[in-house]
Formats: structure tokens, sequence, C-alpha cells
């Protein structure tokens, strides 16, 4: 069983990190033979990150340059456009996150158990840095009123790793442009009925000093999100 999957990089001044995480997400092995396509966002860096794309192009399959910077989901959004495989999942360009990952994320998806799959950083049983209480406790708040929108019971519904069916993102049209992403997809896709599964994962998280970027604008924004997009009325476009 051949297929592809493809691996949507959103970056912005990742200039410590983007090499890194580029060779650790070729080097993942995907079960029953799959390949990826490799796909970087860049969405306005002004750090150098831009100098590293003459040496990474013959290591993925697509740069795509936003002339200013937009926002992570307008990067998800230009990356879900490019995006040819039967699967894609949302891999962040810092060291968070670890592509090593992926074989267990796809495996409901190869048997059709799932259109969805989230990676959990709070399933028990995984490697996780200890970092700010304050973070939790938003995020379990979030995830709290998402899944009393959604009627899902995720435990993680901010988790970068969203590793999706490509078909079931068809029609779905992102607005957000910033960290708003998380519960507009969340409500998106519950809307759509599509089949929802969460896998623990590891998670070595940044701190701000070291490059974290959400903060506490994005908490809000994202209650209004939770709300909004659990009430829209879904849009059938998926165009920009």
């Amino acid at each position: 069983m051949s297929y592809l999957l493809s691996v949507v990089i959103p970056v912005y001044n990742e200039l410590k990190t983007l090499e890194a995480i580029v060779e650790a997400t070729r080097a993942v092995v995907l079960p029953a033979g799959g390949q990826k396509e490799i796909i970087l966002v860049d969405d306005g860096s002004t750090d150098g990150t831009r100098d590293l794309y003459p040496a990474l192009e013959s290591k993925v399959a697509k740069i795509i340059l936003h002339k200013k910077n937009r926002g992570k989901g307008a990067a998800i959004r230009t990356g879900f456009r490019q995006a040819t495989g039967d699967y894609v999942v949302v891999q962040d360009a810092d060291l968070e996150y670890d592509p090593q990952e992926y074989a267990k994320l796809i495996n409901p998806l190869l048997d059709n158990r799932a259109d969805v799959v989230y990676g959990s950083r709070f399933l028990g049983g995984h490697e996780h840095r200890v970092l700010y209480f304050w973070h939790r406790v938003g995020n379990g708040v979030l995830t709290t009123l998402s899944n009393m929108f959604t009627d899902l019971n995720i435990t993680d519904m901010e988790t970068c790793y969203k590793m999706f069916r490509r078909s079931i993102l068809k029609g779905v049209h992102i607005e957000e442009d910033r960290f708003g992403f998380e519960p507009e997809i969340t409500a998106k896709l519950a809307k759509k009925q599509a089949r929802f599964y969460e896998i623990g994962i590891t998670y070595h998280g940044r701190t701000y000093d070291e490059g974290k970027k959400i903060g506490m604008k994005d908490g809000f924004r994202a209650l209004y999100c939770i709300v909004k997009y659990s009430m829209q009325k879904p849009r059938n476009r998926d165009d920009d």
C-alpha cells in the first residue's frame, strides 16, 4: 500500500531550528511504504531564516514565501492549498514536536478508523518537558470549552500535531490567520462529522527565551473562535 503524506511546516524566524526539523522530518520512515512531501511556508521571516532556503531546496518538495508576516493560520492555509498527499500533517518548525510520532498518528487513518488524528501532549505515559503552569490551565480551559461546543472529548485541542485525511479538508475554508486556526479547524471538522482520534505524544516545549510565540492575546482570540466557528454555518469554499 503506497501513499503520500504532506508535511506542512509554517516557518517564522526559525533560523536556529529549521535545518534540524527538516532533517528530522526527512528521516522518518512511515509504515506501509508511505512517502513524504515536505512543504515549507515562510511567513515573512526576518532573522536570516530565508538564507537557508537555497541549501534546503533539494531536501523539500516546495518552499513558499509570504511577502510579510501574516500568522501561523495563514501559513497553514497556504500549505494546505499546495499539499498533494493522501494525508496532511502540520509540523511546527521548532523542535517541540518529534516527527517520529507520524508513524503512530497515521495508523488510524491507514486503517480507515479516523479522518483526523490529534497528537495529545496530555495523555499519560509519554515524555513531557515541564514548563508553564498557566499555559496548561489555559489549554485545559480552551479544550474544555471547545469540547462543550463540539461535543467531542479531546484532551488537547491546541496541539500542533493534527493529521488529516486530505479529502476531509475539501471545502473547509480556513479564515484565521494566527493561532485561532486550532479551534477553527476543530469546530469545522466536527460539523462535518469527521471521525476524530487522539494519540499520546512526547513534547519538548520551548520557553519564551527559546522562541515560543503564543501569548495571552492568542488565548482570548481562541475563546472567540470557539464560539464563532461553532455557531457559524458551514461555507462551501476552499479558496483564500
